[in-house]
């Protein structure tokens, strides 16, 4: 079997076409994915006895909640690469995830609030994982400020590259927090060494909408970069050569 030389994927040229042709595969599982995990959440999935239907907006909050950390950390990866390697396509990778990661900690935050009224008898508390998940959004608009007031790109992607691993801490603090101080958030449902705390449907139910979610953000950072792209290289040849085929 002939291996692939993933190495010309670094360069916008190559990149460009291969996330063109990916985005309406990501897209419309994202768009299944998610029909068929409303449709258990909402729909399959039976009343909580202890929350009653109030729960059932964990099928937004915690794929959301989840995505929130590990864009973070892919944010903070494709920055590692850019340091690292001074490649172009990694530094706008970055630049394209951090947008979908804010959109993805604002909707974790707001639902959670939601959440918290009926649950808690408040829709804020500033305990550990709120407050930590807060910083993460505020890192997310950080990253995004930052990129806006540097005209330089490449001093640009510097920067927000230094912010983006410094920031990184923040998530094994919002993990963690409900095991190193005392929240009002419950432990986690799931876990790798243990058996669900929830009936299976409702596992089901988020995990389908979990990877709703992951598939979302793989197509809008995909579409996202791409217009990047173009506005990065927009004097390089094969960026002319799109303009023309568009226009033919």
């Amino acid at each position: 079997m002939a291996s692939i030389n993933w190495f010309k994927y670094a360069s916008p040229v190559t990149f460009f076409p291969l996330a063109g042709r990916l985005i309406p595969w990501f897209a419309w599982m994202a768009a299944i994915l998610a029909a068929i995990g409303l449709y258990v959440g909402l729909v399959v999935a039976p009343t909580d006895f202890q929350q009653g239907d109030a729960y059932r907006i964990i099928f937004i909050h915690v794929p959301t909640a989840w995505l929130s950390m590990f864009l973070y950390v892919v944010m903070a990866i494709w920055s590692a690469l850019a340091l690292g390697f001074n490649t172009r396509v990694s530094a706008m990778m970055a630049q394209a995830i951090a947008p979908t990661g804010a959109l993805m900690t604002f909707i974790a935050l707001w639902t959670g609030a939601f959440w918290g009224r009926p649950t808690w008898g408040t829709y804020w508390a500033w305990d550990a994982r709120m407050t930590s998940e807060l910083i993460l959004l505020f890192l997310y608009l950080g990253v995004i400020a930052l990129r806006n007031a540097i005209d330089d790109p490449r001093r640009a992607d510097r920067a927000c590259g230094v912010l983006s691993l410094v920031g990184v801490v923040n998530v094994p603090i919002i993990y963690f927090s409900v095991k190193w101080w005392n929240t009002l958030h419950q432990g986690s449902s799931i876990s790798m060494t243990a058996a669900p705390k929830m009936a299976a449907i409702m596992v089901s139910g988020m995990l389908i909408m979990s990877f709703a979610a992951w598939f979302y953000s793989i197509a809008v950072v995909l579409a996202r970069v791409r217009t990047i792209m173009i506005d990065r290289e927009r004097g390089a040849a094969w960026v002319g050569n799109l303009a023309e085929v568009k226009n033919a």
